[in-house]
Order: C-alpha cells, then structure tokens, then sequence
C-alpha cells in the first residue's frame, strides 16, 4: 500500500507541535494510562502505536473526532495545559493536547506520531548520529513509558515510545481504529534508510505512476508505513507524517467532515491496494487521512 504526496497548502508547523510535546513531556501532575491493559509482551519496532493532537481547541477538537470516528473523550489536566485521552472501544488511542498559537503564526494545529521502540536513549542515540535532532527531553510515565519528541534529517516532527505495558498485537484494525502511516519526504530513499537505522525496517520499492519515489517500511513481516517522494507538481515540500484512520466509506466520511467545519484536501480517490482514501484536515485545520480496507486485504510486507 502506498500513498503519493498530498497538495494540501502548507502549514504543518514543527513548532507548534514542538511546544505541545514540550508541555505533554514536561508536565508532572497527571499520568497517562498504559497503552495496552493487561499488558502485551510483543514489541514492535517502528510499529505506529499512538497520536497526540496539538490544536488552539480542544472542545472543537473532541466534538469533531467524536462526531467523525466515534471516539469518546475523558479530561485530564497536563500541567498547565488541557489535555483530552481519545478512546474508542473502550481503550485509549490517542490525545488532544490545547495549547494557543503564538499570534505570529497560523493558526493550525497538526497531529504528532508515535512509533515504537525497544530503547529510547538507544533510538535517540541512534537518530542523533544519522541527522535527527532532539525536540524535547525524555519523559517516562510510570504506566506508559518512556517518550522523546524528535525530528528526522529533513525535519519531519515523530516522537519514539518504549510502552510499559508492550505494544499491541498485530491485527487488522477495526473502522474507527488509525491503520496507516506515511511520510512524504523531499528524498524518500534517504528518510527510508534514516528510518532503517532507527526501527531496522525492511525496505520495498512501489510502483509508481507520479514518477516520485515510493517504498514501503516494514517489520516483523508487517507493512507499518510508507515513505514518499513529493509529486513533482506538488508545491507542498515540507516534510511531515501523515496518520491514516480506517473508515468503512471514504466518501460518505468526507461529507461529514465537511459538515462539521473541516476541509477535504485531497478527495477520495483509488489507491494503489484498491480501497478508497481520502485527505482531510479538522477545522482547525490539522491533516489526517482516512482509507477504506476490505477482510480480504493484507498487511503482510511485499514480497
């Protein structure tokens, strides 16, 4: 499964996303609950296991992913900051962090990746001497784990977790439930191997049609993600990941994003498995994806 670039306009900001990890990694009086309950003994390098939301507003926020995806929402306070668990099916998947925009810059919130590890002063290590840069301090919460905010060589914003309570299972996630990640890079085999050294992925060509590069990340025999060059008639060239959830229509979805104050950046179209996908942003104007996946289709890595 692959994914070319998305020409929505540019506005992903690696600040703003910054300062929302800055404030989840450095507030002390709250705790985030274990990512998995009872606790798995699988591990699942470079396996994309949580999303935190960064936006100007939190209650649009919730109202718009509960009335999209269904998921539900429960408060806790994050330092000085709001911060709100997404749940869905009775167990946490993700988060929305408030946090206010400086006024100087756009107002646009952006989700931030998580992805699995073993380590995370290994991972940071590791990241640091092939071109990544560190964006905020380790932080270890007792029933999560241990995170760190970084950026790749090109700048596209990830954080790296090591659970307490292991990583999930390998399935296929239900409709509702994040299903796909992908990073759309200036030079897609570069970021691939910077991610290799990382996660120790296996690497696969795609084809292609838009004459840009396209490779799947894979581990433990599993397809996790996919790195992409920009089209060349894209004029989006800020390197970003992009978090894909599973729906049963891409279309229907779309209009109801619209109906409730977000965008659609790319309509749903074709990809490359056969299923629908389809680019939207919430009304504060952070970019998700959603995609349609039949029972019968795999995640097994290419062959």
């Amino acid at each position: 499964m692959m994914l070319t670039q998305c020409p929505w306009r540019e506005g992903v900001l690696a600040s703003f996303i910054v300062l929302g990890g800055m404030a989840i990694a450095g507030a002390a009086d709250f705790e985030l609950p274990a990512l998995n309950s009872p606790a798995s003994s699988e591990h699942h390098a470079g396996k994309m296991v949580w999303a935190d939301l960064i936006t100007p507003d939190l209650s649009t926020a919730e109202k718009f992913y509960g009335g999209v995806f269904g998921w539900t929402f429960k408060r806790i306070r994050a330092g000085s900051s709001d911060y709100s668990l997404a749940m869905f099916g009775g167990r946490p998947i993700g988060g929305v962090m408030q946090r206010t925009m400086p006024s100087a810059e756009p107002h646009q919130s952006a989700w931030l990746t998580f992805m699995a590890c073993a380590d995370v002063e290994a991972t940071q290590r590791v990241a640091v001497e092939h071109g990544a840069k560190v964006l905020t301090d380790a932080k270890n919460y007792p029933q999560r784990g241990k995170q760190i905010v970084l950026s790749d060589p090109e700048g596209a914003v990830f954080a790296v977790l090591a659970s307490s309570s292991g990583d999930s299972p390998d399935y296929l996630p239900v409709v509702g439930e994040w299903i796909w990640s992908s990073l759309h890079a200036q030079n897609a085999g570069n970021e691939a191997a910077f991610y290799q050294e990382l996660f120790g992925f296996d690497v696969f060509e795609a084809p292609s049609a838009d004459g840009a590069e396209h490779l799947i990340l894979s581990s433990d025999n599993y397809a996790r993600a996919s790195a992409n060059g920009h089209a060349s008639e894209s004029s989006r060239k800020h390197s970003h990941w992009l978090n894909f959830v599973r729906v049963e229509n891409a279309a229907q979805t779309a209009a109801k994003v619209t109906a409730m104050g977000g965008h659609v950046l790319v309509r749903p179209r074709v990809d490359r498995h056969g299923g629908m996908l389809a680019v939207m942003s919430d009304p504060a104007g952070a970019p998700f994806g959603v995609m349609e996946w039949s029972e019968s289709d795999i995640k097994a890595e290419p062959k």
